[in-house]
This record gives structure tokens, C-alpha cells and sequence, in this order.
């Protein structure tokens, strides 16, 4: 069971649940559309949390279109700790909190940045996520191509959409395996951020990661 700090509304305000599970209490940040037809919950990375800029872009351009986004703080974070657990961990949590997720009683669509995004491809299918949304997914640990993690892609059982940035070190848009067309931000690394010499702005990809989600949430079934 839910320990609500300010419960999920349906007037378009943010929210905050605190929901336990076997690794501690996580955090759901609720951004309800007005009139959603789907949910989409995001979870962050090993190394920041829900304000990273791709998952609070997201979460301000895609209520508007209909989509509730929730933005999940695993306990790791919510305890202030430094380091990421193990995946199975992750995992754990993450099946535990699901049932909130889906309580609104809408499609639900599983995502996350990098160690997020792969909770989400390894229990999308079992928790019965419509699609999955992988932001810099780390298909190889920097330098190392050759200790791939394309297996969680190929094994989610639903569509996956990937964003990724032209310059990510954990693997580039063009080294993803066939079948996989990732959105590309140009001139963006791991947490999206545009070099200057990339000729678009930092506002410009993030509206081209907002605008490319939509229009993907747009066309599920």
C-alpha cells in the first residue's frame, strides 16, 4: 500500500507519493495531463536523480498532449545515498511501486535515462508496459563497445523508442542494432547537454526530445 505525502490530483498540479518497497521508500513526482490518456513513468540515472533536464522537460511538454508523466525516485535517492545498487535491486523496486503506476488505470509506458531505461526494458513485458522510452540508454560502458547490453533492447517484448545523443559515450545513435532507429539529439553527450559547436541550442534538442516523444506517444495504439 501508497503512503501519500500530497496525493495525485486532477487539476494539472504536481504531486508527491511516497510509496514503500522491499529497498526502502521511493518517491513518485506526479505531472497529471487534464485529460491523460496514457501514463508515462520515468525513471533517472545511477548518477543524478528526477531533475535531470531530459526527464523535467518531459515532464512540463507532454501533459499538455495528454500524457500524465511520473517521474519515479528509487529509494536509493529518496535515502540520500551517493551510489546506485545493483540492478536487481532496482529492478525490485521498481516492480514494487508499479501498482501505483497503473492505478489511474491507464496504459502505462515504461522509460527512464541510462540505468532507468534499463530497468524499464528488463521488466516492461512482465509488468505489462505498453512501450518503453529509452533516454541515453548505455548500450556499452565508455571505451568498452564490446561489453554490449544490447540484450535488454532486443529482449523487452515491447516497442522501445531510444534518444540518444550524437557524441554519448555509452554508445553513439549509429552503434544500436538494426532494428533500432534512435532519435538522435546532435551534439549531445550522456545527459544531453549541447556542445557549442554543435549548431543547435540546448533549448532546440530539448524540444526535439520533447517533440519526438510526443509524436511517438502520439501515434501508440
Amino acid at each position: 500500500m501508497s503512503r501519500t505525502v500530497s496525493g495525485a490530483r486532477e487539476d494539472g498540479r504536481v504531486s508527491t507519493q511516497t510509496v514503500p518497497t522491499p529497498a526502502g521508500d521511493a518517491r513518485i513526482h506526479w505531472h497529471p495531463a487534464r485529460e491523460p490518456r496514457l501514463v508515462l513513468a520515468l525513471g533517472h540515472g545511477a548518477g543524478g536523480g528526477v531533475e535531470a533536464r531530459d526527464l523535467a522537460a518531459l515532464a512540463a511538454a507532454l501533459p499538455p498532449r495528454g500524457v500524465t508523466v511520473a517521474l519515479v525516485e528509487q529509494p536509493w535517492r529518496v535515502a540520500g545515498k551517493k551510489v546506485a545498487p545493483a540492478p536487481a535491486t532496482l529492478d525490485k523496486a521498481w516492480r514494487a511501486l508499479w501498482p501505483e503506476l497503473a492505478a489511474p488505470g491507464l496504459p502505462v509506458v515504461a522509460g527512464g535515462r541510462s540505468a532507468g531505461a534499463r530497468v524499464a526494458c528488463r521488466t516492461a513485458a512482465e509488468l505489462g508496459a505498453v512501450a518503453v522510452l529509452a533516454l541515453s540508454f548505455p548500450l556499452h560502458p565508455p571505451g568498452k563497445p564490446e561489453r554490449t547490453r544490447a540484450e535488454e533492447l532486443l529482449g523487452a517484448g515491447v516497442p522501445v523508442l531510444v534518444v540518444q545523443g550524437a557524441r554519448d559515450p555509452f554508445g553513439r545513435p549509429e552503434e544500436f542494432p538494426a532494428g533500432f532507429e534512435p532519435v538522435a539529439v546532435p551534439g549531445a553527450d550522456h545527459g544531453f547537454a549541447v556542445a557549442r559547436s554543435a549548431g543547435v541550442t540546448q533549448e532546440d534538442a530539448l524540444a526535439l526530445i520533447t517533440d519526438a516523444v510526443g509524436d511517438r506517444l502520439a501515434d501508440l495504439p
